[in-house]
């Protein structure tokens, strides 16, 4: 197999780092190019990447001179990763998309059109089928797939199993990691010794992004999920790894085993680099899972669940803590492992 060449948009910040990193060791992708803004381009990688992985730069794109976003044309790729910032976003995947690229997005803005499918391979892979429909509706010889926000992939893919309980109503209260606000996204002074009670559109994300992956494909259409998610989100003082607090209430009774069950049950079809042996991966401590003990599970690709418990006096409610690496399975890791999927089902 031939590797498939790619380009990273907005290559410079701190999701299109780890797209870097993870696509430098891929073994079917090779990065092509790189694309950042006008004051970037033209210059190689390594002088305006302020790199602040734990690992060194790939050395073979270090190298590589930077692209600007007018110079999409030409590209010598067939697909691009979209880390870009939403001001861009929106024009410039769809630029890629007419020019007949197939974008990997981990950007929000085009998450919730109806003909774009809003993709966690585990949980919802037939909802490629909607490629077909964008791209005879819109005229593309390419077309937009999308990853839900990190939040949302870490919570999504822990409701999954538990869909076959008849889920009535999800409250989620989420701890996330400072890295999701990018590398200058939050200041030492305000995060130290600190709990930021507020995180800019996350809340409306979380409520409404799971009720399209969980939905069901009708057509040339998602129905959403019937069930409602009120989400509180807050910012603490972890580098990687955003844990949430679920408590799920459903129509029928439920016990903390049969959700411990479902949960260790739930296992993935896909045979790819990117797709973890187990998706979900229960954490039997009383104090688990925690991000510096859990985050990299599996490469980082995998969530932690524990603390599985039942409501006192409510029957039919459940709670749970999950765990995940924002920035690998929720950012890069998610719109890679969405480019094995559409490279298995031959979209690619």
């Amino acid at each position: 197999m031939r590797k498939i060449k790619a380009g990273v948009l907005g290559a410079t910040g701190s999701v299109g780092q780890r797209f870097v990193q993870l696509l430098s060791s891929h073994p079917w992708f090779e990065i092509a190019a790189v694309f950042a803004s006008e004051r970037s381009a033209g210059r190689e990688y390594s002088e305006v990447a302020k790199w602040f992985l734990p690992t060194e730069m790939p050395g073979e794109v270090a190298e590589m001179t930077v692209k600007s976003l007018r110079e999409l044309d030409d590209a010598d790729v067939d697909i691009m990763f979209s880390a870009l910032p939403r001001a861009v976003a929106a024009d410039v995947e769809k630029r890629c998309a007419e020019l007949g690229y197939a974008v990997s997005s981990n950007v929000a803005v085009h998450r919730l059109e109806e003909d774009v499918p809003l993709v966690i391979p585990e949980v919802n892979a037939s909802h490629l089928a909607l490629i077909g429909h964008q791209k005879k509706r819109r005229g593309w010889d390419g077309f937009i797939v999308t990853n839900p926000n990190c939040s949302t992939i870490i919570l999504t893919i822990s409701l999954k199993p538990l869909m076959e309980f008849r889920i009535e109503e999800v409250h989620v209260a989420t701890m996330q990691a400072v890295s999701g606000a990018g590398y200058a996204g939050v200041t030492s002074m305000a995060i130290l010794d600190n709990i930021i009670p507020f995180i800019a559109k996350e809340e409306e994300k979380m409520e409404r992004e799971p009720l399209k992956i969980l939905g069901t494909l009708e057509g040339d259409r998602i129905v959403d999920a019937s069930f409602k998610i009120s989400a509180s989100c807050h910012r603490v003082p972890v580098i990687d790894g955003h844990t949430e607090a679920v408590w799920v209430r459903f129509a029928e009774t439920v016990t903390a085993e049969d959700v411990k069950s479902a949960f260790e049950s739930f296992k993935s079809e896909l045979k790819t680099p990117f797709s973890p042996k187990n998706p979900i991966i229960v954490r039997e401590e009383e104090d688990r899972p925690q991000p510096r003990l859990d985050r990299d599970a599996e490469k980082g690709m995998s969530i932690s669940v524990g603390r599985i418990r039942e409501s006192k006096g409510e029957g039919s409610e459940i709670k749970y803590i999950v765990l995940g690496h924002n920035t690998i399975r929720g950012a890069a890791g998610a719109s890679i492992l969405n480019a094995e999927l559409l490279v298995e089902l031959g979209y690619l």
